[in-house]
Order: structure tokens, then sequence, then C-alpha cells
């Protein structure tokens, strides 16, 4: 594996839902580029979701209830769909936050104070 991809962070099975949820909670209706380049922002440049796993996930979501989208206009002045985070999305988002806070604080354990 070449150091470019060492350097860039996998997105862990599971996690993609939240990042969106966390995302869009946070910053309100954004489009799909708007969203990866948060994720990048926010991970300084580690971590780099493409567009074939991002797109299915917010439909994903959207399917479920958690997400709605609606066409508008970028800043740039083109045609993008937009997704909002709904009140079940906020709901989906607090359980999934609880669950990771449970499952960090478990492996912190595991890895560190093994004795």
């Amino acid at each position: 594996m070449a150091n470019k991809e060492l350097a860039k962070a996998d997105v862990l099975q599971g996690t993609l839902d939240l990042m969106l949820l966390q995302t869009l909670a946070t910053l309100g209706p954004l489009h799909g580029y708007s969203i990866a380049a948060r994720l990048e922002q926010v991970s300084a440049g580690a971590l780099q979701v493409n567009m074939g796993t991002l797109y299915p996930g917010l439909m994903r979501l959207e399917q479920r209830g958690l997400l709605r989208s609606e066409w508008n206009v970028t800043d740039t002045n083109r045609k993008a769909r937009f997704y909002t985070i709904t009140a079940a999305g906020r709901r989906q988002l607090a359980a999934e936050k609880a669950a990771w806070a449970r499952m960090t604080a478990i492996m912190h354990t595991l890895l560190h104070d093994q004795g």
C-alpha cells in the first residue's frame, strides 16, 4: 500500500450514517459535494468520502426517513439536491452518538487499561 493510501483514513463500517447525520444537524441543509468537503475539512484532510459511497448513504438515510432532500441552487448557481436532517434523523443521531460513546469507552478500556 502506498504512503498516500496510508495517509487517508477509511470510513469505518457503520460510521458514514453517523457522520452524515451529524454534519447536517450541525450545518443545516447541504448538497453532497459540500458534505464531502466538510468531512474532509474537519478531519484535516485525513478522511475523503468518494461520491460512490456518499450518495448511496444519503439515499439510504432518506429512504429511512432520517433525511429529506429538495432541489435548490448552489452558491455557484448550479442545481443540486440539498439534504436536511428530519426529526426522526435527530433522534437516530442521538441514539447513534450514545452507542458510539459506549463503544469507544469499551475500546479505550480494552486497548489502554490491560494489565
